[in-house]
């Protein structure tokens, strides 16, 4: 069960991967790959819940949280930089 969830979310993954490729547009990449961070977060975690290693969960959380915190922190930077 938990394998047929994990390749539909390998699967859905590739819609950003897409979305980020076809782009031109600045927030529109990073939006797509947010989701593909977000996406590739969880699927780590599925795969601790499977193999029942949180330290690898642990990680997938670390990932989560600042790696949406460093998207933001760009955004910013790049808001910043249009303004100047």
């Amino acid at each position: 069960m938990t394998n047929t969830i994990l390749i539909a979310a390998i699967l859905a993954l590739l819609i950003p991967i897409y979305k980020a490729c076809a782009e031109e547009d600045v927030w529109q990449k990073m939006l797509a790959l947010s989701s593909v961070s977000s996406k590739v977060s969880i699927a780590i975690l599925l795969v601790s819940v499977q193999r029942d290693d949180w330290s690898i969960g642990v990680v997938a959380v670390i990932v989560l949280s600042v790696g949406n915190a460093g998207l933001m922190l760009l955004a910013n930077v790049l808001k910043r930089m249009g303004e100047a």
